[in-house]
């Protein structure tokens, strides 16, 4: 019998090379697909593209796997860029690592996975597939800390019928020990963080390059001026770090934090300590829905929904849901609901969706 043909995103990391080295040890015919996605100022100092394409065929080759290097910048700059800085210009917070996993990882690069004959296509996401009742499910990874499904909740049924996520039952340590013991190159690189073309650059000063700087002020709730602010789509909701507001007259020595954007008036609305009442909220809307199963959550249910990546998840009912527009109530009040966001949807660990932020309640 012929061995199924897999290709694996090879980032030049440990999560991806493991999952290459778990296929090849499955008895699947592995190949690497190198994703160059940005292009520009890919300077050595904040984009590690060449190194990591260095690593990639370093681990292809220690695997004796043939990989393959190809350029999808274009589609990133048309899809995924300009969508960021169209959303930024509006005031909102996007996730572009989001839209990327949808019009990229599982898009344009399972497309190209397709046209090299490939049956399936994996990557080093922590997450899991199963499927069900004929219907494919996105399940949170074993590892809850290093879980990725947040990400990948606008995968359709097409995309995850072909696609397996190996390290999705694993351990981030047992996935580190696994790249070890197998002699690869990445078994101690760094994972890598924020924005993938951004990388560990300012934001601030990326964002100046294309978003020009728009002054004006920071207000109090009661509107008092305490401080500048570079421009609106400079910040975000439940920031803290670089608002740079002195010792206040009315300051009580508490941190200063982003409440809120008068976009008309281009003020930045700032309060003092992070349980200020302004930076919670009942719920949300949500548009731009997409549900895995192709078919909506009931209402009035109890679900768990995160609306930011790094948060646990809270207890949730769909208040209304109508094609494109959902109202969610949380059994709890959130802190900083942040406008251009995802809000993502949990049935215990299956993820059903979500949607991108438009409004808190």
């Amino acid at each position: 019998m012929q061995k199924k043909r897999v290709v694996v995103g090879l980032s030049g990391g440990v999560d991806s090379s493991v999952a290459a080295l778990l296929l090849k040890q499955q008895g699947y015919e592995v190949i690497g697909l190198f994703m160059k996605n940005w292009e520009g100022d890919d300077t050595d100092e904040y984009c590690s593209s060449k190194q990591d394409l260095i690593d990639a065929v370093s681990v292809a080759d220690k695997l004796d796997i043939e990989i393959e290097a190809v350029n999808f910048s274009k589609e990133y700059k048309e899809t995924v860029f300009a969508n960021f800085l169209q959303e930024y210009q509006a005031g909102r917070t996007p996730n572009p690592d989001i839209l990327c996993n949808s019009e990229i990882k599982f898009k344009a690069f399972l497309d190209h996975a397709m046209h090299m004959g490939a049956d399936l296509i994996a990557t080093g996401h922590y997450a899991q597939v199963r499927e069900k009742y004929g219907l494919f499910q996105l399940l949170k990874a074993e590892d809850g800390s290093k879980d990725q499904s947040y990400f990948l909740y606008r995968l359709n049924q097409a995309q995850l019928s072909k696609t397996l996520f190996p390290l999705g039952h694993l351990l981030k340590r047992e996935v580190r020990e696994i790249a070890r013991q197998a002699g690869l190159s990445t078994s101690e690189k760094k994972d890598s963080t924020g924005i993938c073309f951004i990388g560990e650059r300012p934001f601030q000063e990326f964002l100046s390059q294309y978003l020009p700087r728009q002054p004006g002020e920071m207000l109090t709730p009661e509107g008092l001026v305490v401080g500048q602010h570079e421009g609106l789509m400079y910040y975000t909701l439940g920031q803290r770090q670089g608002l740079k507001i002195g010792g206040s007259k009315i300051s009580n020595g508490e941190p200063w934090f982003v409440a809120g954007k008068d976009m008309q008036r281009n003020v930045l609305i700032v309060v003092q300590g992070h349980d200020h009442p302004l930076l919670f909220n009942d719920g949300l809307q949500a548009s731009q829905l997409h549900w895995i199963s192709g078919t909506p959550p009931e209402t009035h249910w109890v679900y768990a929904a995160k609306t930011r990546y790094r948060q646990p998840d809270a207890p949730c009912e769909i208040d209304k849901l109508e094609e494109d527009l959902t109202e969610i109530r949380f059994g709890q009040k959130q802190w900083a609901i942040t406008p251009g966001q995802s809000v993502v949807v949990y049935e215990s660990n299956v993820c059903l969706g979500g949607g991108i932020i438009t409004s808190a309640l």
